[in-house]
């Protein structure tokens, strides 16, 4: 049976899950909760770690954290045997608690920590209530999103402001963050202040349906640019066959077969469309290149003729915007994207 990829190296930033055992609750009220913070501050003082960002749910949790050691294999061991132990005990049951090992995704600090900030700050209000849940991200993908109301907006905003068991509260100064939660240094890595980062979440839920990182995902263990991704991979060691996730990091679409699909799509070539105004086979390519995660924004901008990554988030946002509601565009960039060798997720 093949063993998820693990990478332990110092200075890692990660991305952590834990899922209970058959989706069961691994918090039944607050005091479970606060049991499981109270260790995982233990755990970050006894393995020398720093932790960035968490929020637990029902049954999860996720973490965003960084190892100074190449130990995260043993913090996280020894976080959730023993809150496993509590929580029995407390409950009075017995057996596995959480859903097999913990998953953990290895993040470029920054550009792809930011990104992943968000998105695990906004669990609280990517449910089904919200109109955030699952299937309506499989609506979405297929172009039937329904776009939520002023009011709607206005109370999804509220009520992740109001949750208490994540570290957003403490991030834009809605309280005070305890010591084993280092948000200013991580606001200061990303050089955001506390107003400009709620600004950064909450306008995705402004927007429309927040996207999820892990779609440009490599190898189910990296997120970051392509000479990150690059970086770690000539450092893994692992039996090829015991895990896959080292042959996947060795796929994905180069920017010259990137420009090729597009413009077998539409029917041009690059020097005639890549400037044109208005035209979506410039956002097409970038799409394509950013869902790989193999390029920063910066990068892309490069690719294109020098525009600043600003406006390349703009493009971003625009294209995946128009393909909402064209379905014949939808279906251009889907017909684009199965020519290209993304590597397998």
């Amino acid at each position: 049976m093949a063993r998820p990829l693990r990478i332990n190296v110092a200075g890692g930033w990660y991305h952590v899950t834990g899922r209970g055992n058959e989706r069961h609750a691994i918090f039944r009220d607050d005091q479970d909760r606060q049991e499981f913070l109270e260790r995982l501050a233990e755990a970050m003082d006894r393995f020398v770690c720093v932790l960035y960002a968490y929020v637990l749910m029902d049954n999860h949790y996720h973490l965003e954290l960084e190892t100074r050691r190449a130990n995260l294999s043993r913090v996280m061991q020894w976080l959730q045997s023993g809150y496993s132990s509590r929580f029995n005990r407390r409950h009075r049951r017995s057996g596995h608690l959480f859903q097999a090992r913990f998953g953990a995704v290895v993040l470029e600090p920054a550009e792809a920590a930011l990104e992943v900030s968000r998105y695990l700050h906004l669990n609280p209000i990517r449910v089904q209530r919200w109109g955030l849940g699952k299937s309506a991200e499989r609506l979405r993908k297929r172009g039937f999103a329904v776009a939520a109301r002023g009011q709607e907006i206005q109370a999804r905003i509220e009520e992740l402001r109001a949750y208490r068991w994540s570290s957003y509260r403490a991030y834009v100064g809605r309280e005070t963050a305890p010591a084993w939660l280092q948000c200013r240094s991580f606001l200061k890595r990303v050089g955001l202040d506390p107003r400009a980062y709620q600004q950064y979440v909450e306008q995705a839920l402004r927007d429309g349906h927040p996207e999820s990182p892990w779609e440009r995902l490599q190898g189910q263990v990296l997120l970051g640019t392509q000479a990150f991704v690059e970086h770690m991979r000539e450092g893994l060691r692992g039996d090829r066959r015991e895990q896959p996730g080292v042959r996947m990091l060795e796929g994905g679409a180069s920017w010259e077969q990137i420009v090729a699909a597009v413009e077998e799509v539409k029917q041009e070539s690059w020097s005639q469309f890549r400037d044109r105004h208005g035209d979506w086979g410039r956002d097409l390519a970038l799409w394509l290149a950013w869902k790989q995660g193999r390029w920063s924004l910066r990068e892309l901008g490069e690719r294109v003729g020098g525009i600043d990554y600003t406006s390349v988030s703009t493009a971003l946002k625009r294209f995946q915007d128009r393909c909402q509601h064209d379905r014949k565009l939808a279906a251009l960039q889907r017909r684009a994207r199965a020519q290209l060798p993304i590597a397998k997720t």
